[in-house]
């Protein structure tokens, strides 16, 4: 009898030993949704992805426009916040340039981040001014080597998608 009681109760520890654990309900308050542009075209879409989750997860997904140092400001934010899954980073493949650029990131690509989802693919376009006499890339290679310092671009910085 002794040794029934003892499996009995073995049994009952065991059973409640691996009883399933309550789920806690996420997320329960407002999510950040930190955005590695300043505002501009990807502007939109971090508003229409806010927008878009906030009826099937029931809370306000907030866009917090971190434009600037090719990504790598917005990373870091993310990077140090808790990971608790209420902050969150839209970013771009400079995420995975920048330890190639900038040997002293506040942060590891790698270690620190984990990819959900790709939200959009973004063509690069190179134009030119009409007065430019160059109809392709490679005659607009042709000039700037015929004309060394003669003429002038922009772009989004050194690591980000455009340079």
């Amino acid at each position: 009898m002794k040794r029934i009681s003892w499996i009995i109760l073995g049994v009952a520890v065991a059973l409640a030993a691996s009883a399933p654990a309550q789920a806690q309900k996420y997320p329960d308050k407002p999510i950040r949704l930190v955005v590695a542009f300043p505002t501009g075209s990807p502007y939109i879409l971090a508003l229409l992805l806010s927008d878009k989750l906030r009826e099937p997860l029931g809370q306000p997904v907030v866009p917090d426009f971190r434009g600037g140092a090719g990504g790598n400001l917005a990373s870091e934010i993310v990077a140090k916040a808790p990971a608790d899954g209420y902050t969150l980073l839209l970013t771009s493949a400079t995420i995975v340039i920048s330890p190639s650029l900038f040997p002293k990131l506040a942060y590891d690509t790698f270690r620190d981040f984990v990819p959900v989802t790709l939200i959009a693919t973004v063509p690069n376009v190179l134009v030119v001014h009409p007065s430019v006499p160059a109809k392709s890339l490679g005659e607009l290679v042709k000039l700037a080597k015929a004309h060394p310092g003669k003429l002038n671009y922009g772009s989004g910085g050194v690591g980000s998608g455009s340079r």
